[in-house]
């Protein structure tokens, strides 16, 4: 079989590229500019998103897509309406992808959505409402609820994934500085937080990526997928610490000092990431996939951790 991969050169779709690759399905690599991330070998083809791209010279002879690329979150936002902006790309987008794909007789379209469709803090099954809260997760949402309406109008088998935060070999964002400062041995205010996340190694989620191309019981449902254990955030520090050979340099403020302290700056949004509960129920993979995450999370965070 032959897959096409947007957003191929990014964190996930490089991961998820190498593994096809020693699965031995061909693949057609989905990218915004040339790269040499990607092996050289592999085969290119512009992926940029948008709603009047034409994808039938990039579908021709794909029977799978995994669609990763998508506009996402912007530090420095300068678009007048970040939602429309959103929209845009994430929704009309995908849209314009999966109308296509269906128009080239594409078996599968894998969605790489996210967590944040269901919301911020809380524990969600598949069944949850959705409760996007930013332009980004309100985005994806709406893409999910229309690549739901082509499966039921087109011969397009659909699978939803949404993903609690990704980290691995090469994560970058807020993962990557907590490792740098664990490396530079920064004493961290944390040690008073009483949360659980949910979070998922990059090996795990490209093992489901890939449990999802070929699996007759995934046509057109959605599932949660994380490492199947979750962590407070202060032993999330203490592991990855551990993982790296450092000490967990932890001191407890509490929790209502640290919101007071991330309100002032304006940094209210790290500070529910890092105060917030996010867990995510995995019992539907399991039970009607047989799914289990293949590495453990101790693992899976020495190889982040290798990687720094």
């Amino acid at each position: 079989m032959k897959a096409l991969v947007t957003g191929a050169n990014g964190f996930i779709g490089r991961a998820v590229i190498e593994r096809l690759r020693r699965d031995g399905c061909a693949v057609r690599a989905a990218i915004r500019k040339n790269s040499d991330m990607l092996p050289p070998d592999v085969e290119r083809t512009a992926g940029d998103l948008h709603p009047d791209r034409d994808w039938s010279d990039s579908l021709r002879g794909v029977d799978l897509v995994i669609h990763l690329a998508a506009r996402v979150h912007v530090m420095a936002e300068t678009a007048a309406d970040p939602l429309d902006e959103f929209r845009r790309v994430n929704v009309d987008g995908t849209i314009s992808l999966a109308r296509s794909a269906a128009d080239a007789g594409v078996r599968r379209f894998v969605y790489v959505s996210t967590l944040k469709v269901n919301g911020e803090a809380g524990r969600f099954t598949e069944t949850s409402e959705a409760a996007p809260a930013d332009p980004y997760a309100q985005s994806k949402h709406e893409a999910e609820l229309a690549l739901r309406q082509i499966a039921k109008e087109r011969r397009l088998e659909v699978v939803i994934i949404r993903p609690p935060l990704v980290y691995g070999p090469g994560v970058r964002a807020n993962f990557r500085a907590l490792m740098r400062a664990i490396a530079r041995g920064v004493p961290l205010p944390l040690g008073a937080i009483r949360n659980q996340r949910s979070l998922i190694g990059i090996d795990n989620l490209v093992d489901f990526i890939v449990t999802c191309l070929t699996h007759p019981a995934e046509a057109n449902e959605t599932f949660l997928v994380t490492d199947g254990e979750d962590l407070s955030t202060p032993d999330l520090v203490r592991r990855l610490a551990k993982a790296m050979g450092r000490p967990a340099r932890l001191f407890p403020i509490p929790p209502s000092v640290l919101r007071f302290g991330a309100a002032l700056c304006g940094r209210q949004n790290i500070a529910d990431r890092l105060l917030e509960s996010l867990q995510a129920d995995i019992s539907k993979a399991r039970t009607r996939l047989s799914w289990s995450p293949p590495v453990g999370v101790d693992e899976a965070l020495i190889r982040a951790a290798q990687s720094r």
